[in-house]
């Protein structure tokens, strides 16, 4: 038996740091997965579920909804309440923000030591606060956190506020991790987080009973992560990548919604599982009024629509940000339900059936709501014909998947692949430099990124001031300086949390680039504020258009 005060100390949050600061000079996936489990075995099941989250950065389980509200400067003006001296600091010293942070740090804390549950207790205070005082309050909730903390400590609450770890750990390793603790084999452990959608409440699972694992279901109103997709140049790349065995949708300019129903129940949610049930009421009520499933998940996407043809995405997201005055702005920016997939059917989650199996389920169930045009080609010139006719129709080309294709939530498969007008990529601004001459005043020198699947980090693979308007610089200077982390010759570092959508000529080889690729002529499409850091495309994905 252990004793309450060793019980205690495995609950402390410094020994998360040190595990974090450990698996950051850690090689190999194996290995830190072991480590990983090591440490969640010490654990009791609730300070598992937080250390889990924490471990990925996470401050709460995904589809909760809770944001922290804080960033770059709000660390910085907490940091300064702790007594740091931050003047003298230097970026050309520190590898990140976090690191930055435990150099600034006061060496001897105040007051006790930083337990994991009153680290998730002070976020969840933070994160309740609300009304025109609430930003002060904020960054005096995590100052007092930062009093109590070593250096090392405020490093990774650095880190985690920010949404920067990097430490070479993403979601597969840690479940890997609770494979190894469960003793079960990684593909149940990953069938059961794709059921739950949170893998804090996955890691309090095994902790309290790992047997039960096998038998995790998906539920109805909890979200299901989205299946995503990879990039096909063409038609023809994609019929040759599948077979010929794919039915073809057209691949609207919308926004992905999960729908789940029971009677006169109806949620929706976003491909961020959060909820957005009372921005699209119109949605609720075509729903009601179609006849369909009573009890059902169903998945489409929402586009906003005038005169039969598209409306700019940007028109759309007005819809998704509205809190207030939801009336009025369903009026003026009226959007439409198109489905293309059934995650399940009264009691029968359908998520491991095929393509095909699918989507007869949902000609039958969805009523008279509308399904994304869709074609089972015979041949390829059938298809491009297709694709031909979605660009025409004012969309951005084709989804391709294969027929025998199961639904795999969170995963970016081979078996769904998308077609686009042309080659664009979603990146994520990480940093932006000061523009000169009619730029001047504006942050406009986008530094992009793309997610590297190994490290687990954001791996900038070029540059572009071009795309935006004047509007559109001025706009995006005020979100990036709220997002600030630090600032050095002229460049603002920033949170990553901003993902565009970029279109680019080609790509070419780059030694420079820590990723090994650059993009040629790259051009800022649009914002994308339905999808975050994590659901950016990768380096692999880029240097497979090397050739």
């Amino acid at each position: 038996m252990t004793s309450d005060s060793e019980d205690s100390a495995k609950g402390q949050f410094a020994q998360l740091a040190a595990v974090a600061e450990q698996l950051a000079s850690t090689s190999g996936r194996l290995e830190r997965a072991r480590l990983i489990a090591a440490y969640l075995a010490d654990l009791d099941a609730d300070d598992a579920e937080i250390a889990t989250r924490l471990l990925l950065g996470r401050a709460f389980a995904e589809a909760q909804g809770r944001r922290l509200s804080l960033g770059g400067a709000a660390v910085w003006q907490a940091l300064r309440a702790t007594g740091a001296d931050a003047a003298e600091l230097q970026w050309a010293g520190a590898p990140d923000f976090g690191a930055l942070v435990a150099q600034a740090m006061p060496a001897a804390p105040q007051g006790e030591a930083l337990t994991l549950r009153g680290v998730r207790d002070a976020f969840v205070a933070i994160a309740a606060l609300r009304g025109g005082c609430s930003r002060q309050a904020r960054v005096d909730g995590l100052a007092a956190l930062l009093k109590r903390a070593t250096p090392l400590e405020a490093k990774y609450l650095a880190k985690i506020v920010v949404g920067e770890m990097r430490h070479g750990v993403q979601e597969g390793i840690v479940l890997e991790a609770l494979a190894l603790l469960a003793g079960l084999p990684t593909h149940a452990v990953r069938r059961a987080q794709q059921a739950l959608s949170d893998i804090g409440a996955l890691a309090g699972l095994i902790k309290r009973d790992p047997a039960q694992v096998g038998g995790v279901q998906a539920q109805l109103f909890r979200p299901i992560k989205p299946m995503l997709a990879q990039s096909a140049a063409d038609v023809a790349s994609a019929w040759e990548a599948l077979d010929g065995r794919l039915a073809l949708e057209w691949k609207l300019d919308g926004a992905r919604v999960q729908i789940h129903r029971r009677g006169d129940e109806i949620r929706i949610f976003s491909r961020r599982l959060q909820e957005l049930t009372a921005s699209l009421p119109d949605v609720v009520a075509a729903m009601r009024a179609a006849g369909a499933a009573e009890t059902a998940i169903f998945e489409g996407e929402v586009l906003a629509e005038a005169e039969g043809r598209p409306l700019p995405f940007q028109e759309l997201m007005r819809r998704f940000r509205r809190v207030r005055d939801i009336e009025a702005t369903t009026r003026a920016v009226p959007v439409r339900l198109y489905l293309f997939d059934l995650l399940q059917l009264g009691d029968t989650l359908l998520l491991e059936r095929p393509y095909t199996e699918r989507w007869a389920a949902l000609e039958t169930a969805r009523g008279s709501l509308d399904g994304v045009r869709r074609l089972v080609a015979a041949q390829l010139a059938d298809g491009d014909a297709f694709y031909h006719a979605a660009v025409a129709a004012g969309h951005e080309g084709l989804m391709a998947k294969g027929l025998d294709s199961a639904y795999t939530p969170g995963l970016r498969g081979a078996a769904w692949l998308k077609i686009k007008r042309s080659v664009t990529f979603d990146l994520v601004i990480v940093a932006a430099d000061w523009g000169y001459g009619r730029r001047h005043g504006w942050l406009s020198n986008y530094h992009l990124a793309a997610r590297d699947t190994q490290t687990g980090q954001l791996e900038p693979v070029g540059k572009t001031f071009k795309g935006p308007t004047d509007a559109e610089f001025a706009a995006m200077t005020e979100r990036l300086l709220a997002l600030k982390t630090s600032e050095a010759r002229g460049t603002v570092f920033v949170r990553p949390e901003v993902v565009v959508e970029v279109k680019f000529d080609g790509v070419q080889s780059s030694p420079r680039s820590a990723g090994g690729v650059a993009l040629r002529f790259a051009r800022i499409v649009r914002e994308r504020d339905d999808q975050q850091a994590a659901d950016a495309d990768t380096v692999a994905q880029l240097r497979a258009l090397l050739g």
